[in-house]
């Protein structure tokens, strides 16, 4: 395991941006109008996997048994989302790791399961879009939590896998970054919070609440004579 931290890479959902309370929203209220219940806990089984993963549509027709419209209900969903999505803003600390990380001389990355143009349309919004490499689903064979995603932004970076630092806020997204090789913070998110988080080197509640530099500091350490798993702080 390496010690200086040469890269910080983000996933984006639910890390950089709460997108995933709006999102599951979003599909509720779909099957709601129909008469059946998408359960949160459910969908928070499934995040971090990407959008192949489950098909709420098909899910839904399943479930009455018939065919839907799936044009116009896709519309009126994705514009639903976007207008949830929209109202969201960077989640707290995620600027401040982006300037240290930087200003200490680490690449900056973001490795999502999610489709490109969404991941970078709302970067773009939202005024995030300087990276040094952005990789997602459609980039790679295999999603989280596979390492494909980690080791295509490490190879496109120039960095060793034990010389970067993931940020994450699903189970699935954590098991992506250990697989590769990161070392890995978690952030549980409002949806993933039951998500269980025991192979994190890092467990914080938000960004804000530790500096980036400390954090390398305590993983650059820890690299050096054992980790510190899970803890919360």
């Amino acid at each position: 395991m390496g010690g200086v931290v040469r890269a910080l890479i983000f996933d984006f959902d639910g890390l950089i941006i709460d997108t995933e309370v709006p999102v599951y929203t979003a599909w509720a209220e779909v099957y709601e109008r129909h008469g059946e219940r998408l359960s949160a806990e459910f969908w928070a089984s499934i995040i971090g996997y990407g959008g192949h993963h489950f098909d709420p549509m098909g899910d839904l027709e399943r479930r009455l048994g018939r065919a839907l419209d799936r044009e116009a209900l896709q519309t009126a969903r994705r514009l639903r989302q976007t207008e949830l999505v929209v109202a969201q803003e960077i989640l707290p600390g995620v600027r401040e790791w982006r300037r240290d990380a930087a200003a200490m001389g680490a690449r900056l990355g973001v490795a999502s399961s999610s489709d490109r143009q969404w991941v970078i349309g709302h970067l773009e919004r939202v005024g995030l879009d300087e990276w040094d490499c952005v990789r997602c689903g459609g980039d790679v064979e295999r999603t989280k939590p596979a390492p494909d995603l980690y080791l295509a932004v490490c190879e496109c970076l120039g960095v060793a896998p034990a010389d970067a630092v993931a940020v994450e806020d699903s189970a699935v997204g954590v098991a992506a970054a250990k697989a590769a090789g990161l070392r890995c913070v978690a952030v549980p998110s409002p949806m993933t919070a039951g998500h269980d988080f025991s192979r994190a080197d890092r467990v914080l509640r938000s960004l804000a609440d530790v500096p980036f530099a400390e954090v390398a500091l305590s993983m650059a350490s820890s690299a050096r004579g054992g980790g510190q798993g899970g803890r919360l702080g």
